[in-house]
């Protein structure tokens, strides 16, 4: 049996180990609970909240920097509903920042997130109210809505469009357009062999194409390296000297001369035309007496032949007319 001393130390133990563990949980709760928050407002004015709690989470820029302190309307303005959230000191929040309402996962919670703040903007006092955003709720019941319109006019327009009318006129277009299938099939049949003709032409046509391509772009390239090359610039620097000579030299004189030049020219070929004339005259005359002895020798040959006697005996003459004796 323990003794009344040890009993009594025992409980000196457990009382002071209580009082200690007190202390360390009011330390660590006072550090927590108990530190300084800088308190801002957020005002929402038509903005459904569902789903924001106090104690709910405030980020910035996705890090954890506070809570909601508390979720109140405002007394003046009943659809306007004033969030309090406390965050750590130093939270950069600017004047230009906005709170928006976010959704925490596919739970149905929510959050505060505060972006868009820049670095030209001021420091947002403590105590004063962050610009309102935009809540997911809000987006996805705006795109809903407009989802749901659009579904309205289809629905309305497929009503439309299964009218018997209309669908009378979609048949007769339905079996239009098989009739032309199918005659557009006998054709393509009739006419396979020269489609393929036709397509193995137009092959041979593009493989031309292909060449010709290849050689304008084989073309481009010598010009380009023409172009840079130094042959170019040796030609445009002669133009240019000789565009120079020209511009310097002493253009009247040399008209002057080329005019001269060309009245020798001129002369000399009056000259050269008489003589070629007097020649071709001189030359019909000479053709003439040729061919009177070419007709002479052709007489004598013929006598000859008829009588070789001649040549012993001689021909006798006749007697020749005054006008070929020239």
């Amino acid at each position: 049996m323990p003794s009344r001393s040890q009993k009594i130390r025992l409980g000196i133990f457990i009382v002071v180990s209580s009082f200690a563990l007190l202390v360390l949980l009011f330390i660590i709760g006072s550090q927590r609970y108990f530190q300084e928050k800088d308190i801002y407002y957020i005002a929402y004015n038509n903005v459904s909240v569902s789903g924001l709690e106090v104690g709910s989470p405030v980020k910035y820029l996705g890090i954890n920097v506070g809570t909601i302190k508390s979720i109140d309307f405002d007394p003046l303005d009943v659809n306007r509903v004033v969030l309090t959230i406390s965050v750590n000191p130093g939270t950069p929040v600017k004047e230009d920042a906005r709170a928006n309402i976010e959704a925490i996962g596919i739970t149905g919670l929510k959050m505060i997130e505060i972006r868009g703040g820049t670095n030209e903007a001021k420091l947002l006092s403590t105590g004063q109210f962050i610009k309102a955003g935009g809540s997911i709720t809000e987006e996805i019941t705006g795109k809903a809505e407009i989802i749901a319109e659009k579904i309205e006019r289809v629905v309305n327009n497929l009503t439309k469009f299964t009218e018997p009318e209309k669908l009378d006129k979609i048949i007769q277009f339905a079996e239009s357009a098989t009739n032309t299938f199918d005659n557009l099939n006998a054709l393509i049949g009739e006419n396979r062999r020269n489609l393929r003709e036709g397509i193995a032409k137009g092959n041979l046509v593009l493989s031309r194409m292909d060449t010709i391509s290849m050689s304008l772009q084989t073309a481009s390239l010598e010009i380009e390296r023409i172009t840079t090359s130094d042959t170019l610039e040796i030609i445009m620097e002669n133009l240019h000297k000789m565009s120079q000579t020209l511009s310097e030299a002493n253009l009247t004189a040399l008209i002057n001369r080329l005019s001269e030049v060309v009245e020798r020219t001129n002369k000399l070929l009056v000259s050269v035309d008489h003589d070629m004339e007097r020649g071709s005259k001189d030359f019909l005359v000479s053709l003439q007496r040729l061919k009177s002895t070419l007709e002479n020798l052709n007489e004598a040959s013929r006598l000859v032949n008829e009588d070789p006697s001649v040549i012993i005996r001689g021909a006798e003459v006749d007697e020749i007319p005054d006008e070929n004796l020239d």
